[in-house]
């Protein structure tokens, strides 16, 4: 019955792929055989792929990504890294310096000898048994057709290629401080994402990546002390044993020095792996979730922590499903691998056992592995979103009455006043600093979903949440795909937030002008003094302690959210023109009787000047 539903859930899966009433998009099959030398760090390979062209485009050339080639003195990754370190981007507590580093880059690409660099050298890329005229771009590698792919056409390309591991700089590489092997991340030739845009050929500077939906058959040969982990799903567990098989008794080994493990990923747009001589491995069960495999090197120090990641994110996974829908997918590996922690389908690199990164890692599963987002172009919608549903994680883990988001928010408010922003429209690898990439990729990404909030309603908002998932899995949503369902799960107009929040760097900051009584009525006067015109919530306190809740839409909206406090009397005034720099409403209590005056009182509201939100008065 196990096996039935398994299957079940994989056909589905490829079903949704399928399945595009919204957007047509590619679609890819690889089969990847390679052979790894431990000794020397090489390996080479054959893909087999089936490609499908769904667009109404006759394409003329495909594109690779050669995605090692970056790890060799002087290419762009190690010049732009270089270039960026040069930037002050402050001063630290002792009045040092700090520079626009990636730490884990610097100039390490630079001073790598020839048998530390990384390489992806093609032979040749047959199309159909006809070799292919191949020009080489650093990072990508481009293929020039015989025959051009109509629309709506099926080929098949056959890749031969050779490898060297780098080092352990970025992501993938071998020989990490943790004293991980072999992290293979971007290891394979993989084909560009051709979209609605065009082709995607970014050459690998630093950042992100986006990919063609398909299924991964890929087999691996290396030593057989070696154990794996990787993304998809064992096919010869009782011939590997390592913890996989299903039954200790009937592990049977091939003969010789190798083993060659056979994975298995359906509709999934990348395959990582990694490999060491002494990992150990925890298996995890989740009800009504998948199998976890937690895999680290089998060392004293690691055994507790990864224990207790093991103990929690099995806890997490319920609040995840919940909030933001299910896993697909039948199982999941956390590996200690890599630079830090960085996300795959199905699987993810982590260098140590933190529980946040380890959550933060898995939600990437949604938006990065279900959503598979440009991130390139839109960084944010993938790490703002996926650092968004991390805190809200661990806020409940951390049995938090409150959802809060205080970090993402301060980082924002510090990206603020750097003078470094820039808006959230900018290519990942176009930033002027690492910097304002980061805080406005996760923190900024973040404060766009929990404002969302405050515009629309919490309640609403995970309405929203829930329809996102259900419409564009698998299906490569962009910007305003997620606007168009927050409008109309909220019966709201949200163009404007995107356009604002998004396209530019204008900021928010609402301030109480003055107040004054008239006819035994109370006036309030509120001033917009930031550039981003928002809806306003204002909290009148009284001195029997009693509250009113004074709430303007923005007139923007065509639209207002729902009452959130029952407990507290909320008045719904008229709307707020955008163009008007200040509104004033009022309340039938003397002015004499109230205490407090205080602008979003549920501090949701991303205003860069706190200090102009709250009047006290003492009579």
């Amino acid at each position: 019955m196990k096996r039935l539903i398994t299957a079940v859930l994989l056909v589905s899966i490829c079903n949704v792929g399928f399945t595009q009433p919204d957007r047509w998009q590619q679609r890819i099959n690889y089969n990847i055989d390679v052979k790894m030398n431990v000794a020397t760090n090489k390996f080479n390979g054959v893909e087999k792929i089936e490609y499908t062209n769904n667009s109404p485009d006759t394409l003329s050339k495909v594109f690779f990504h050669t995605y090692w080639n970056a790890f060799q003195p002087n290419s762009s990754m190690d010049a732009r890294s270089r270039e960026l370190g040069n930037t002050i981007i402050g001063v630290d507590k002792n009045g040092k310096e700090v520079r626009d580093w990636d730490p884990r880059v610097k100039d390490r690409i630079l001073n790598a000898k020839p048998d530390e660099i990384g390489y992806q050298r093609v032979a040749y890329v047959k199309v159909n048994g006809r070799e292919q005229k191949l020009k080489e771009h650093e990072t990508i590698l481009e293929v020039i057709l015989d025959r051009a792919i109509l629309p709506r056409t099926k080929i098949s390309l056959e890749v031969s290629f050779e490898a060297q591991v780098p080092i352990q700089i970025r992501r993938s590489g071998r020989d990490n401080l943790q004293g991980v092997k072999f992290s293979m991340a971007q290891w394979y030739p993989k084909m560009v994402e051709y979209d609605y845009q065009g082709w995607n050929a970014n050459q690998y500077i630093a950042r992100e990546f986006y990919g063609v939906w398909g299924d991964y058959n890929v087999k691996i040969n290396i030593d057989k002390s070696y154990l794996i982990a990787a993304s998809g799903t064992l096919q010869n567990p009782n011939q590997i044993g390592f913890g996989y098989e299903d039954d200790p008794a009937k592990v049977v080994k091939p003969s010789g020095n190798t083993l060659t493990w056979n994975f298995v990923a359906q509709n999934v747009h990348d395959f990582v792996w990694a490999a060491d001589p002494n990992y150990a491995m925890i298996k995890r069960q989740v009800k009504n979730g998948p199998l976890l495999y937690i895999v680290y090197k089998n060392v004293d120090s690691f055994k507790a922590p990864f224990q207790k990641l093991a103990d929690t994110v099995e806890l997490a996974y319920p609040v995840m499903a919940k909030t933001f829908g299910p896993y697909p997918y039948k199982n999941y590996s956390f590996i200690q691998g890599g630079d830090g922690g960085m996300e795959y389908p199905m699987a993810t690199l982590i260098k140590n056992a933190g529980i946040g990164t380890a959550v933060h890692e898995w939600m990437h599963s949604w938006y990065q592995g279900m959503m598979g987002s440009n991130e390139s172009a839109h960084p944010w919608m993938d790490e703002g979103f996926t650092t968004y549903a991390e805190e809200r994680v661990m806020a409940q883990l951390r049995q938090k009455k409150t959802f809060e988001q205080d970090a993402s928010y301060d980082s924002y408010y510090k990206l603020v006043k750097s003078g470094f922003a820039e808006p959230m429209t900018t290519h990942s690898d176009h930033y002027s600093t690492n910097y304002a990439y980061g805080q406005n990729a996760y923190s900024k990404g973040a404060v766009f979903m929990a404002q969302l909030g405050y515009i629309t309603g919490d309640k609403v908002r995970d309405q929203i949440l829930q329809d996102y998932y259900r419409q564009w899995r698998f299906k490569h949503p962009n910007p305003n795909d997620f606007i168009r369902v927050a409008e109309k799960a909220s019966g709201m107009q949200l163009q404007w937030y995107r356009e604002y929040w998004v396209n530019t760097t204008k900021t928010i900051d609402y301030a109480i002008d003055s107040l004054w009584e008239d006819g035994g009525k109370t006036k309030i006067r509120i001033r917009r003094v930031g550039e981003m015109p928002m809806p306003v919530d204002v909290q009148l306190t009284f001195k029997d302690g009693s509250k009113e809740l004074h709430y303007t839409p923005l007139n923007l909206m065509l639209g207002e959210k729902p009452v959130e406090n029952a407990a507290i009397p909320r008045t719904v005034h008229e709307e707020w023109r955008w163009t008007h720099p200040t509104y004033v409403f009022e309340t039938g209590r003397k002015l004499l009787d109230l205490t407090q005056v205080e602008i979003d009182p549920s501090e949701r509201l991303a205003d860069i000047n706190k200090r102009n939100n709250i009047l006290k008065i003492a009579w």
